[in-house]
């Protein structure tokens, strides 16, 4: 379990966190997704888990190879019917559980959104994915509004206007990112900023079935590649739990694992099994990489005011 100590510049986590993701293809329905996540979230806990990440939109089909008015039928609201059944979970076995869902916000404001249910049950805060794709069989701006400032709960601080807000649960401080925004570097270093110790990327990525031959190898290792990156570059644990099995044209393709401070892969999944894996999170060792590798130390933060801009004419 994370030990705390407070010191006059914040606090500073030590001590170690074990973080399991779960790897699953769609169960066909809300009921039977809820239910195998269930249990491998409880396999996941008897085995020392105190950090459980699913993938994205982890409790339907990927809705977005259509523009399909059907498909918000699916969303539903947080707090709603699915996060107070993780909910009771959560507190049951007192882990923290990421649990990634098309949320229902108002009447015709749709996110792609992860809840985080801390070990308590209650909700430790909400993010709304901020880059949103639209690309073949991801027609994603057709359903979700881009997301804004991450809501947390009480008594953790103010909400930030730009979105990328660190979630405190009890056993670390995460930040948690949905699928696109794990390809921009801009992210994952406010998330770093922010004090997160682990950042998670839930993901919902695959091969389209006439560009796998020529392209899937590269495409693969580049996403691998960008995560790795992020947790060089921030000297931060991260963890990317992706969807496997096919969906209409997209074969998912797992491989989700998770990343140490100097970019070693610390756990893989394969490209076509339903599983959890679970490696432990030594979060003192982001001190030891940080001294090291001094990213963080020598940025040149007064030099930097034109990353506001779209483009530098």
């Amino acid at each position: 379990m994370t030990l705390s100590q407070k010191t006059s510049s914040g606090t500073v986590s030590s001590g170690s966190v074990r973080l399991s993701l779960v790897q699953m293809r769609d169960a066909g329905s809300k009921d039977k997704s809820i239910e195998a996540a269930t249990q491998w979230i409880e396999e996941a806990a008897a085995g020392g888990s105190q950090v459980i990440c699913l993938q994205e939109l982890f409790a339907t089909c990927y809705p977005c190879q259509a523009e399909d008015h059907a498909m918000f039928d699916l969303a539903e609201s947080i707090p709603g019917p699915t996060t107070e059944a993780l909910s009771q979970v959560a507190k049951r076995l007192e882990v923290v559980i990421v649990a990634p869902m098309f949320e229902r916000r108002a009447p015709g404001v749709y996110h792609n959104t992860v809840a985080v249910i801390d070990a308590d049950g209650s909700i430790a805060g909400v993010y709304r994915k901020m880059h949103i794709p639209d690309d073949p069989l991801y027609y994603e701006k057709f359903y979700f509004t881009p997301g804004d400032a991450a809501r947390r709960g009480e008594g953790i601080g103010e909400d930030r206007p730009n979105g990328f807000n660190v979630i405190q649960t009890r056993y670390a401080k995460l930040g948690v990112g949905i699928c696109w925004d794990q390809w921009y570097p801009e992210a994952a270093r406010l998330f770093a900023l922010a004090g997160a110790e682990i950042l998670l990327y839930p993901t919902a990525i695959g091969w389209i079935d006439e560009e796998k031959e020529e392209f899937g190898a590269g495409q693969l290792d580049a996403w691998m590649t960008s995560i790795r990156a992020h947790a060089i570059a921030n000297g931060i644990f991260v963890g990317a739990p992706n969807r496997v099995g096919s969906e209409g044209s997209v074969e998912f393709w797992g491989n989700s694992f998770i990343v140490s401070p100097r970019g070693e892969i610390m756990q893989r999944a394969d490209d076509h099994t339903d599983q959890v894996l679970t490696a432990d999170c030594p979060l003192y060792e982001m001190d030891v990489v940080r001294t090291h590798w001094p990213f963080l130390r020598d940025r040149r933060v007064d030099a930097y005011g034109d990353l506001t801009k779209r483009w530098i004419d």
